[in-house]
């Protein structure tokens, strides 16, 4: 039980609605999952009694990255493929930010794939979220990497050649890699769980969320998990499988803090698994790193030193 005083500072605290994290209305298409994103994420910001001035949304091109404009919170719409490091600099400059990166699976893994990598070995303190719809849909239907094999496409009218990347098992083949998951849009109490341990994580949080785009590619995922295979992770201190969930696929016992168990299940992928793949609280962040350094000065030196240096190409 909390103190008195605890419990009458913890009162005082103006809650926050949820409307507050509302902006403008979506212009996605009906049946899209940016749109149950979109709803999680205010759900977990409001369940956390955030300020929306004090959190910053990043994002790059595609139809999942105009999440910024509908999210009541500092926004920066990037561009495609450049999400990360936007959100690298914000994480150095103002590390008391917490930073969430929204991208699609081209914007991510293909235009954006260096920074993709290098931001999993960085482990910036930032969540990242991918909405993967495997095809470049704001574009009309272009072959993204995850496009499955033989899917006809504006740019592949005799169908995709290769197999499609799996996003997991690259990341779990990078080093420093701190938090992995993947969840879908069809399993809303999953999506929340999952984007709420993503977001209490200290470190990159890389969430793969899938979901179908009901107009390029509507029998996507088993017509957005009607009939897709999938397997929950049960893990301790993982995230929970509740009982609506055992009815939509199998579970399978597994342990998060190991890294090599987590890369055989991030090769698999049917059933695709759902939930927390990997974890390690014990990696250091970039940021803890850089500004530890006893060769560097403290962050307000180092401002003010910045600052003169800019100001050196003022134009009068």
């Amino acid at each position: 039980m909390l103190a008195e005083e605890s419990l009458l500072e913890v009162c005082a605290i103006e809650q926050h609605s949820l409307d507050e994290y509302e902006s403008e209305m979506p212009r996605w298409c009906k049946g899209c999952g940016d749109h149950g994103v979109l709803a999680a994420l205010q759900r977990v910001l409001r369940k956390n009694n955030l300020e929306p001035e004090n959190v910053v949304s990043v994002s790059g091109i595609g139809c999942s990255s105009r999440l910024p404009h509908y999210l009541n919170t500092y926004g920066f719409h990037g561009i495609h493929g450049r999400a990360l490091p936007i959100s690298t600099g914000v994480r150095l400059a103002r590390p008391e930010l917490p930073v969430i990166t929204i991208m699609g699976d081209g914007d991510c893994f293909s235009i954006g794939g260096n920074h993709w990598l290098h931001a999993i070995r960085y482990n910036i303190n930032a969540v990242v979220l991918v909405l993967d719809n495997e095809v470049y849909a704001l574009t009309k239907m272009q072959a993204s990497p995850t496009t499955p094999d033989g899917t006809k496409t504006n740019t592949t009218p005799h169908g995709t050649y290769l197999q499609p990347l799996n996003p997991l098992s690259a990341v779990m083949g990078m080093t420093n890699v701190s938090f992995l998951a993947q969840t879908a849009t069809w399993l809303p109490a999953h999506l929340d769980e999952t984007i709420e341990k993503a977001w209490n994580h200290h470190g990159l949080s890389f969430v793969r969320i899938l979901q179908r785009c009901p107009v390029f590619m509507p029998k996507a995922f088993g017509e957005g998990g009607l009939n897709f295979p999938v397997v929950f992770l049960e893990n301790e201190d993982g995230i929970p499988v509740h009982p609506l969930l055992r009815k939509r696929g199998e579970t399978q016992a597994h342990d998060h803090r190991d890294i090599n168990e987590a890369q055989r299940v991030a090769v698999s992928v049917d059933p695709a698994p759902m939930g927390l793949i990997y974890q390690n609280r014990d990696l250091p962040t970039y940021e803890d790193i850089r500004w530890q350094r006893k060769d560097r000065p403290d962050r307000a030196t180092f401002l003010e030193r910045l600052d003169a240096a800019v100001d050196r190409y003022t134009v009068t």
